[in-house]
């Protein structure tokens, strides 16, 4: 989700939405009035939506991943937004945002607002939050989001300044709308630690249009719309909603089919999805997919790693060289996900702005399919001595249960050359999120969904020096030129840098892209909305489905 306002208005354009937004249907505006507030009651036959996702934390400090922001999304307020429909960037619990000056972003709230617990949600809320993200930092956190942040003012009850350090940053009004910039109650949260769960529900943390009823992790969700919620989202089409949790997707296919739930969303494996596709008592929506499949290195103990008592730079950059001429993208998204998944041969998804592809030309045959010879080369000439032991982990939960096949694969196609020895390892992700900054893992599998549709999203993130994968790769250039096109009006201009840091990061290999994703949903004949929330903000809105 990103922006252009040489005129420093934040009606901003959507400079990296491109295919993702066109393709995108437009949503109804869920029953909102023209200020966005809401127009009625919510109403609609209760719904029960199926996940195998799992939530880490419901405190926005202290988790960055798909299933923590799908609940936080439900249940808390933001000063920005977006439409079911649309990746565009809107005023939610604000009536008005704009740049006032290039380092200055300048809201207005609404008048009124409250949390579910009847305390007043104003401009102190909004400095807290953010200010409280910076402060905790949390390895697994958003933080990182915010690097061009430098402070927050309050002037009143219903104004809030962002003060930038660098002007006319192309992304900041979408990241006020990702799980950056959640907004909590001042009154409750703890300003300098991660929040409990249970603490948060017990406390009626509550502002967005739902709240929670009932709770038990990664079990059982129980969502009552939240009458007082003002936001551009408008009321829920349906009263009561509840997210029911799988540990197997086997079960997850199962109950959608014999309607014991309506919808089932993240994850079905592929070869579920190409079943019910032909089940005639179900209907399976696809949407605009920014997901990105990858493998992350950690530069310090992957083989030769900067820590390890071989240590050797060239030699470590030699078999990552080596596992990308030796990977075959399109014979994993063929034969594990049946075309639900597709080759990627960049950072950046296609579809994006700037979205190019260095890993098809840079490595294997030159054409995307792979060569062991090229590998063979790249380890020979850097006196690697083979077959080199790759300790690979993947997670079994969080990005579905077809990970397994994936790596699996992956395996079977780095052990074929004759050049590796995989030891493949899986670790559920509550664990796994956690050893993984802990660098626990030398080579792993990540997934990204992004905050935003904009390719920085695909870059910030990664690639500058505190990024989020914590995996010590560092290059002054990139860092560079990352910040130089967030601040970047001109498109040409900025869409040139963005496929400059591609070419230079897939030179070092800092991560190994494989697979983009499509959002795909399933759901009963008599489920409404599904469509209309699959669209290129990535953000799942219980709020739009009825029955």
């Amino acid at each position: 989700m990103a922006n252009n306002h040489m005129g420093l208005r934040a009606t901003v354009a959507i400079a990296g939405v491109s295919v993702l937004a066109l393709t995108a249907c437009t949503g109804p505006s869920g029953g909102s009035t023209s200020d966005g507030g809401s127009s009625s009651s919510a109403a609609g036959a209760p719904i029960t939506v199926g996940t195998t996702d799992k939530v880490t934390f419901l405190d926005p400090a202290g988790s960055y991943d798909n299933g923590s922001f799908m609940v936080m999304n439900q249940i808390y307020p933001f000063v920005i937004n977006s439409k079911p429909g649309s990746a565009d960037p809107q005023p939610d619990m604000a009536e008005s945002a704009s740049f006032t000056t290039p380092t200055q972003y300048t809201v207005k709230l609404k008048s009124g607002l409250k949390w579910a617990n009847g305390d007043t949600l104003d401009s102190a809320d909004v400095k807290f939050s953010f200010d409280r993200q910076l402060k905790i930092n949390d390895a697994n956190g958003p933080a990182t989001l915010l690097a061009n942040l430098a402070s927050v003012d309050a002037p009143d009850a219903n104004t809030v300044v962002f003060n930038l350090k660098a002007g006319n940053d192309q992304t900041f009004p979408q990241i006020l709308g990702s799980s950056a910039g959640v907004v909590v109650d001042d009154k409750v949260f703890p300003a300098d630690s991660v929040m409990n769960d249970e603490d948060i529900i017990k406390a009626k943390s509550f502002a967005g249009p739902y709240t929670i009823e009932s709770y038990k992790k990664n079990e059982l969700i129980s969502f009552k719309a939240n009458p007082d919620y003002k936001g551009l989202l408008g009321a829920p089409k349906t009263s009561n909603v509840t997210l029911k949790y799988y540990a197997d997707s086997n079960n997850l296919k199962l109950d959608i089919q014999q309607g014991n739930i309506d919808v089932a969303t993240r994850s079905l494996t592929a070869t579920d999805i190409d079943s019910l596709k032909g089940d005639s008592k179900v209907k399976v929506d696809v949407g605009p997919g920014g997901e990105l499949r990858y493998i992350v290195f950690n530069f310090d103990t992957m083989p030769f790693g900067a820590k390890t008592p071989e240590a050797d730079p060239a030699k470590a950059l030699a078999i990552r060289q080596a596992m990308a001429d030796s990977v075959d993208r399109q014979a994993i998204a063929d034969q594990v996900y049946k075309g639900t998944y597709l080759p990627v041969y960049s950072f950046v998804p296609q579809g994006f702005t700037a979205a190019a592809e260095p890993f098809k030309s840079m490595y294997g045959d030159g054409s995307g399919k792979p060569s062991v010879d090229k590998a063979k080369k790249a380890l020979a000439d850097a006196g690697v001595s083979t077959p080199v032991t790759l300790n690979l982990q993947y997670n079994p939960d969080h990005y579905g249960k077809s990970s397994g096949d994936e790596y699996a694969a992956v395996k079977d196609q780095l052990e074929q050359t004759g050049l590796f020895k995989v030891n493949l390892q899986s670790t559920e992700w509550v664990t796994y999120s956690k050893d993984r900054v802990a660098d626990a893992y030398p080579v792993y599998q990540m997934g990204w969904f992004p905050d935003y549709s904009d390719a920085d999203n695909y870059l910030s993130p990664f690639f500058t020096e505190n990024n989020f994968l914590k995996n010590h790769y560092s290059n002054t250039d990139v860092q560079a030129k990352i910040a130089e096109q967030l601040t970047t009006v001109d498109r040409t201009a900025r869409t040139k840098l963005i496929e400059d840091i591609q070419t230079e990061v897939a030179k070092d290999i800092s991560t190994l892209p494989l697979l983009q994703g499509a959002q795909v949903a399933v759901s009963g004949k008599d489920v409404s909305g599904v469509k209309d929330t699959l669209d290129a903000s990535f953000k799942f809105r219980l709020g739009v489905l009825s029955k």
